[in-house]
């Protein structure tokens, strides 16, 4: 270990108070290098929300059970105090780079992905055309965004076919007196409550077995009540031989796959019976939810402005492997399109970015320069780093790789002792600038207050809600700070 930090704590500002962060900030606490007391750090985590755990608590649906598991695991970090927490502190408008570079020794970027990705095709600025992210952002109770969403179309499209299209989707089949066990807010609720949807439709380029879902979330499409899954047989009809031994050889795509199999099969029982359709425990349908593969979106479709439908090529796979189109051209009557086709990172102030694909410029962590020019003390994790891609658990993976370079970094003397070593010198900076910043007894106030909330409202069952999300940035600010 280099001398340089033996005698001072080696200072860490984390930007992002998701996963990203507080992993990448948990994977360094368990370096051997400061388990054994060989080295003493110092950690601030930095969000632009009021609140903590970011992508957990604004960008995943609330009816996630297993979600709140990873909830608990960043709360208790965070938690154990040993790491501070500011709100509310918007990098590259409340605190700029060179800030964070007087006070600190290295900076981790975590901030992640919020914009959507686009999709160019013919249409898709027509009104009644969405991305997907606003969608989650509206029904998370993203205090930026606006709290009214309308859901006035009854044939809806859901573009993708990922972890955010079967959130998009299931939250838009859903009955809304189920949400009631989660945690949305009341604006949420009514909208849901309101909804004219009827169908939703789900498309997907390639064939069943490419689908991104896991077989748990899988099998959660069908559970909602009154929601009846339809597939088309065709498109498990022009599954190659040699492409269903891949599958059966793949046990999480061999999971997903014999899932649609059984729904296609009682689709065909039900049809050739003459049986009314039910949901999953025989209950009167009144939402459907189809899962269509093979289609490539080719043009929105409108009129007067508005969106009336979506136009696809049928796609197949080519001796290769690679997806190729067959020519063949199919419309569906839509009044609403949501694009969930991926995510996209924004640009932070002073920090190298790569427009084209939406991260920051960086070399396994490292941030760099457009032309690969290491930009000292400054590191990226999670999303912002490589993309939207992988689940959430792969950012631990990422932080691994990340501090391992800044532990490379301290012990070959890379890193300088940043100028301000006084730990409250931020609060100061902070407090001089007016910044109304939310520590983590704030953030607890506001967490006991929502759950306070939730108790005195009941679910469709009769019990107390979990809690209540509070959806007003300036009145969550003044619970925090007990104003």
């Amino acid at each position: 270990m280099s001398s340089t930090f033996t005698d001072i704590p080696f200072r860490i500002a984390v930007i992002g108070s998701g996963p990203a962060g507080v992993y990448a900030a948990e994977t360094f606490n368990k370096t051997p290098h400061v388990k054994k007391g060989r080295l003493k750090i110092e950690v601030d985590i930095f969000d632009a929300l009021p609140t903590p755990f970011g992508l957990i608590r604004y960008g995943v649906a609330p009816d996630h059970p297993r979600i709140k598991g990873i909830t608990t695991a960043l709360h208790r970090i965070l938690n154990r105090r040993d790491m501070r927490f500011f709100g509310n502190v918007a990098f590259g408008k409340d605190l700029s780079l060179e800030d964070l570079r007087e006070r600190y020794d290295a900076i981790i970027f975590a901030t992640g992905a919020l914009k959507d990705a686009h999709l160019d095709i013919p249409g898709i600025d027509l009104e009644g055309s969405f991305g997907a992210a606003d969608f989650v952002a509206w029904y998370d109770s993203n205090p930026d965004y606006p709290r009214e969403w309308r859901l006035d179309a009854e044939s809806v499209a859901v573009i993708g076919n990922g972890n955010v299209a079967l959130d998009v989707s299931r939250m838009l089949a859903k009955s809304a007196d189920e949400l009631l066990a989660t945690e949305i807010a009341d604006n949420v609720y009514k909208g849901l409550k309101a909804s004219r949807v009827t169908d939703v439709h789900v498309f997907g380029r390639r064939g069943p077995a490419q689908a991104k879902f896991s077989p748990l979330e899988t099998r959660e499409l069908a559970h909602p009540k009154g929601v009846q899954v339809i597939l088309d047989e065709r498109d498990f009809a022009q599954i190659s031989d040699e492409e269903w031994e891949r599958i059966r050889a793949d046990k999480r795509i061999d999971q997903v796959v014999s899932t649609f199999e059984g729904w296609l099969e009682e689709q065909k029982e039900r049809e050739e019976s003459g049986a009314e359709p039910t949901d999953r425990d025989g209950g009167e349908v009144k939402r459907r939810l189809h899962l269509h593969f093979w289609h490539r979106p080719v043009e929105v479709l409108g009129e007067d402005g508005r969106v009336t439908g979506m136009r696809f090529e049928r796609t197949r796979l080519a001796e290769d492997g690679s997806l190729e189109g067959t020519g063949e051209m199919v419309e569906y009557d839509i009044q609403q399109v949501y694009r969930a086709v991926g995510y996209f990172g924004s640009e932070l102030p002073g920090v190298p970015y790569d427009p084209v694909r939406g991260v920051i410029h960086n070399d396994e962590g490292r941030v760099t320069t457009a032309e690969g020019e290491v930009v000292p003390a400054c590191y990226a994790n999670g999303w912002i780093k490589r993309g939207p891609v992988g689940l959430i658990g792969a950012t631990k993976s990422d932080a691994i790789e990340t501090v391992t370079h800044m532990i490379e970094d301290i012990e070959g003397g890379v890193l300088e002792p940043c100028a301000d070593r006084d730990p409250d010198s931020i609060v100061r900076l902070l407090n001089e600038r007016g910044i109304r910043y939310v520590d983590w007894d704030g953030w607890m106030r506001l967490h006991e207050h929502e759950i306070q909330e939730g108790a005195k409202r009941q679910d469709s069952d009769g019990s107390p809600r979990p809690s209540l999300k509070e959806i007003d940035r300036e009145q969550m600010i003044r619970i925090a700070r007990g104003e």
